[in-house]
């Protein structure tokens, strides 16, 4: 029998009308919820709490460069929205609140998207480094993460990465976002910045927190499933009191995701299936 088509599929048009309703709901949900939302910008504060950076242009399999230094002009542009944000304890940061729809007329040009599972173009792509960026800020915090969308497929090779597999974060206008509130009592506020090819942020407070936190990754490989790789660790974060003693692990993310691009890419030493010899080509 065949499959009755939703709404939002019969044409463009009901595609946007299906997303501006969506946008209704989210903002009746966000009124009704009384969440107060950071707003306020300011001079950095004098705590740093954490720093991270990460490559702009990266040299990613099958995706046109121009896409990646279109890329760099939609994260200056969003980058300038979130720089000096303060969240206020109790207030809840959200990505898209501030920085907005990433339209055309606003500058932004097509970049790299993840549609339905697969890579695309679109106006204002690649904003997800820009989340995953705050995300691994926020990560090595006390702050409390309340929305996160994590991406279930493991898309690229590395290229140079630095931070453990899977702890980025997915954003798409404006359902998708990037949440997390303030739940300690000192202000918290994000500096963002491009440098030397580069997206640049610091996580600064008021005052020192007691702990400090750190973010690692253990039991990475890639295991074969009747057929099909997929990219496997967990995740943990570590607390930590100022004499470096750990006071707490936790399992933040326990990564299963399917190997979407060509296993002869797979590191061959990386494999941890049992009794495998040979690496399939392709997929």
């Amino acid at each position: 029998m065949k499959r009755r088509r939703l709404f939002c599929e019969i044409s463009p048009l009901c595609y946007k009308i299906s997303l501006k309703k969506e946008y209704l709901i989210r903002d009746v949900k966000d009124m009704v919820s009384r969440e107060r939302f950071a707003c306020q910008k300011s001079e950095p504060l004098p705590v740093l709490v954490k720093a991270h950076s990460s490559v702009i242009l990266r040299q990613l399999e099958g995706v046109d460069m121009e896409l990646q230094r279109n890329k760099a002009v939609n994260l200056k542009l969003a980058a300038d929205k979130i720089n000096g944000i303060i969240i206020n304890p109790g207030e809840t940061f959200s990505f898209w609140r501030l920085v907005g729809e990433p339209t055309a007329e606003k500058g932004y040009l097509d970049g790299l998207v993840i549609h339905n599972g697969k890579l695309d173009k679109g106006t204002g792509g690649g904003l997800c480094q820009l989340a995953n960026l705050v995300h691994w800020l926020v990560l090595n915090s006390p702050l409390t993460v309340t929305e996160l969308f994590h991406h279930t497929d493991a898309l690229f090779p590395d290229s140079g990465r630095r931070v453990p597999f899977g702890t980025g974060t997915g954003v798409f206008y404006k359902n998708i976002d990037y949440r997390f509130k303030n739940t300690t009592d000192v202000p918290v506020q994000l500096l963002i910045w491009q440098s030397r090819g580069k997206l640049c942020g610091e996580l600064r407070s008021s005052r020192a927190f007691p702990f400090v936190y750190r973010i690692t990754e253990e039991n990475h490989g890639f295991t074969e499933e009747d057929g099909v790789f997929y990219r496997v660790s967990r995740v943990y974060r570590l607390t930590l009191d100022r004499t470096r003693n750990i006071i707490k692990r936790e399992l933040i993310l326990d990564n299963h995701s399917r190997v979407m691009y060509d296993y002869s890419l797979i590191p061959e030493n990386q494999i941890i299936t049992p009794g495998l010899r040979r690496l399939p080509q392709g997929k």
